[in-house]
């Protein structure tokens, strides 16, 4: 034999080498984007953390309440317990550093499967509504109150309807 060409096998392996690398690297991509996709629901928190770590300043995390705390069963109507812990919670974006916050989303998620009256927007639509009301009467001017989306995945599992106050973008 002279000639030195090496076995067939040998050269089909080397010509294929690269599909492996290939096959990784998609297989990386598509974790990195079931990841990114699983992660949705805690996107913001995310994205200020990361904003720290690169010097930005942090975000004011939002509040979110369940809208079975704040309203009677399948109405728009607040219960005296909902509107106190309202006002609670609206005393966080008022005073000192409420300058700072500048506007507040409101956003509804989820809907109420207890709902009798209302269909599910038009439900959602009303209290976010009230909700947007009780934080004017707490000293929030209106300009800063802004009222978005009415999300109609069922939220998480168990919880109902969830408005969510948090700082605008």
């Amino acid at each position: 034999m002279t000639g030195t060409s090496p076995p067939a096998s040998a050269a089909a392996a080397r010509r294929n080498r690269w599909a492996v690398s290939f096959a990784d690297l998609l297989l990386l991509l598509l974790a990195f984007f079931v990841l990114l996709q699983a992660s949705g629901t805690r996107r913001d928190t995310m994205l200020s953390q990361v904003s720290q770590q690169f010097g930005g300043r942090a975000m004011q995390r939002g509040v979110e309440l369940r809208a079975a705390d704040l309203f009677q069963p399948g109405e728009a109507l607040m219960t005296p317990a909902g509107r106190m812990r309202l006002s609670a919670v609206a005393k966080r974006f008022t005073g000192a550093g409420a300058a700072s916050v500048g506007r507040l989303e409101i956003r509804s998620e989820g809907s109420d499967r207890g709902r009798q009256r209302f269909d599910d927007w038009d439900l959602a639509a009303a209290r976010l509504g009230a909700v947007a009301r009780a934080l004017r009467m707490d000293g929030i001017a209106q300009d800063r109150l802004l009222i978005r989306g009415l999300d109609q995945r069922d939220g998480r599992v168990g919880q109902g309807q969830v408005i969510t106050i948090a700082p605008g973008r």
